[in-house]
C-alpha cells in the first residue's frame, strides 16, 4: 500500500479496544525462552513485524518454536542449545531484536551474522558493540563494528562495570544478557532509570539480577527455567488513543489490559500536567508485568516542560504527545530527547516535518523540540518514513484536521500494532 487517505474532522470517539501486545515484552519472552531450559508459553504474543523477525533469528538459532491456538510454545535447552546458523540473521526493522540479540550470541561460541532493512543499516550499533568487545567478543561490521552488517564471534566473556553513557533499555539489556554468560559478575550503572522489562523476566524465568540505585548486578553461568509469559498490551501503542481521547470533543475510550509497569509510564505523568481526563484502574498490580484497564475522556489541556528523568519512560511516545501539545494551550517544551535521533528515522526532525505540513507551529532543538499551541490542523499529504510510531501519529493527527490528510508508507505501522485501522475506525463508529 503506497498511501492511504485518512479519516479527518472527527467529532467524537466512543468505545473499547483491547491494546495489542506489547512489543519489548514479546521480543523478551521469546528470547528468554530460547535460552531457558524447558518448555515456555507465551499468551497475547504480538504478532507485529517486529517480533516475528525475532522469531525467525531463534528459529534459524536452532530452536523449536511453535505458534498455536494464538499462543507460543517455547521449547528451549538453555544457552548451550543455540547452535550455528547457516544463513544471516535478518532482523528486519527491529533495534531491540539485533541489540538484544548480539548480547546473547556475545556469548556464543560460534560464527553469526546479523543484518536488517535500510533503517537498522543506518542505527549505530558501537553503544552496544564496545562494551561488550570489552568483556571479549570479536566483533566487527561496517566502519569498525558501528553499522549492519554485523559479524560476531563469541564466546569465553569476562565480566565488566559498565557505565552507560546514555540511558538505553536496549543496551542495557543486551549486557545482561552477555552477564548470563560471563566469567564473574558484570555491573551496568545506567544514568537514568529505563524500563525494566528484561530484569523482570530475568526474576520471571527462575533467575537472580539485583538492582540498586540504578546499579544492576548480575552474575554468570545462572541457568534459567521454563515459565509461563502473559504479554500485557503494549503501552506505547495505548498512547496514541490515550491522546486521541484527551484531544477530541465528546470522547469516551476504555482501554483494556494495558501494561502499568512503572518505568514506562511517563506517559500518564505528562498527560496528568497537561490536565488530561484520564482514569487507571489496575487489574493485577503484583504481578511480574502489572497492567489494568484505563478510561480518558476529552480534557482541557495546557502546555508544559518534558524534560530529564522523565524522558527514558516515555521516548516512544514523545511523537503522540508531540501531537497532543498542538492542541494544548500555551507552549510545551520537550528536551534531553537526544536519544530519537537514533530511532526508526530522527524523530525530532521528522516530527517536526510532518507536523508542519498539516499547519502546526513546532521547531526542532538540538534535544527535542517545542510546540506552539492550541493550534487547528489543516490538512496535507505526510509520510511515516517508514516509521510505526509516525505513522500512527500522523493517523491521529488527521483525527483534528479539516481538510483532506492522505498518508504515505500506512504500511509501516504493522511493525507495532497491525490492527492499528480496524481499532480506529472501531472508536469512530
Amino acid at each position: 500500500m503506497a498511501s492511504v487517505k485518512l479519516k479527518t474532522n472527527i467529532n467524537r470517539l466512543n468505545g473499547k479496544i483491547e491494546i495489542p501486545g506489547d512489543k519489548s515484552i514479546s521480543h523478551r519472552s521469546v528470547m528468554f525462552g530460547a535460552i531457558a531450559h524447558g518448555e515456555t508459553t507465551v499468551t497475547n504474543f504480538l504478532p507485529g513485524e517486529d517480533c516475528l523477525s525475532t522469531i525467525s533469528c531463534f528459529r534459524k538459532l536452532g530452536v523449536r518454536i511453535v505458534e498455536e491456538n494464538g499462543r507460543l510454545r517455547i521449547f528451549g535447552k538453555g544457552f548451550e542449545g543455540l547452535t550455528e546458523p547457516s544463513e544471516v540473521l535478518d532482523v528486519g526493522n527491529s533495534g531491540t531484536t539485533i541489540r538484544l540479540l548480539m548480547g546473547i550470541l556475545a556469548g556464543r561460541p560460534f560464527f553469526s551474522t546479523l543484518a536488517g532493512d535500510q533503517s537498522i543499516a543506518r542505527r549505530p550499533m558501537t553503544r552496544v558493540t564496545g562494551p561488550l568487545k570489552q568483556m571479549g567478543a570479536i566483533i566487527d561490521g561496517r566502519k569498525d563494528g558501528d553499522y549492519t552488517p554485523i559479524a560476531i564471534r563469541g564466546g569465553n566473556l569476562k565480566s565488566i562495570h559498565y557505565q552507560l553513557p546514555v540511558a538505553s533499555a536496549q543496551v542495557k539489556s543486551a549486557l545482561i544478557l552477555a552477564g548470563l554468560q560471563a566469567e564473574g559478575t558484570t555491573t551496568i550503572q545506567e544514568p537514568a532509570e529505563t524500563r525494566d522489562h528484561t530484569e523482570r523476566m530475568i526474576r520471571q524465568f527462575g533467575g537472580e539480577i539485583q538492582t540498586d540505585q540504578r546499579l544492576i548486578t548480575v552474575k554468570g553461568g545462572q541457568r534459567l527455567r521454563a515459565a509461563e509469559v502473559h504479554v500485557p498490551g503494549d503501552i506505547s501503542s495505548a498512547a496514541f488513543f490515550l491522546v486521541a481521547g484527551a484531544v477530541i470533543p465528546e470522547s469516551e475510550i476504555v482501554l483494556k489490559n494495558v501494561g502499568l509497569n512503572p518505568t514506562r509510564t511517563g506517559i500518564f505523568e505528562v498527560l496528568e500536567k497537561m490536565g488530561a481526563n484520564v482514569q487507571i484502574i489496575s487489574n493485577d498490580p503484583d504481578s511480574f508485568e502489572p497492567s489494568g484497564d484505563i478510561v480518558v475522556k476529552s480534557s482541557n489541556l495546557t502546555g508544559t516542560i518534558i524534560e530529564g528523568d522523565l524522558i527514558p519512560k516515555l521516548i516512544d511516545e514523545i511523537p503522540i504527545i508531540a501531537l497532543m501539545a498542538t492542541q494544548a494551550k500555551g507552549k510545551t517544551i520537550i528536551k534531553d530527547a537526544e536519544e530519537l535521533k537514533v530511532k526508526e528515522t530522527n524523530r525530532i526532525d521528522t516530527v517536526v516535518e510532518e507536523l508542519r505540513k498539516l499547519g502546526a507551529s513546532i521547531e526542532a532543538t538540538a534535544d527535542g523540540m517545542i510546540i506552539y499551541g492550541q493550534t487547528k490542523l489543516t490538512g496535507g499529504t505526510v509520510s511515516s518514513h517508514g516509521d510505526h510510531r509516525i505513522g500512527m501519529m500522523l493517523a491521529i493527527a488527521a483525527l483534528v484536521c479539516d481538510g483532506e490528510v492522505i498518508l504515505e508508507n500506512p504500511e509501516s505501522i504493522s511493525v507495532s500494532y497491525p490492527n492499528f485501522f480496524l481499532h480506529l475506525h472501531h472508536l469512530i463508529q
